[in-house]
């Protein structure tokens, strides 16, 4: 699970200007921000770059119970 999409609503960031941040379609960053499917560990990388947080912020640990 990723954090993304909080991350994005504290900061008051768009998802339509991230996906242009990242050079990758709307629909992809969709995908990531509604945890469907996780980005590779380079993109998070290049993600929490962009958003100014580090990497770890962006991850977020599965609910053990």
């Amino acid at each position: 699970m990723n954090r993304i999409k909080e991350v994005l609503e504290v900061k008051g960031i768009k998802q339509k200007w991230l996906a242009e941040q990242l050079g990758k379609s709307y629909n992809m960053v969709n995908g990531y921000v509604q945890n469907r499917q996780q980005p590779r560990l380079e993109v998070l990388f290049e993600i929490a770059k962009i958003l100014g947080v580090n990497p770890k912020e962006l991850i977020k640990a599965e609910d053990s119970n």
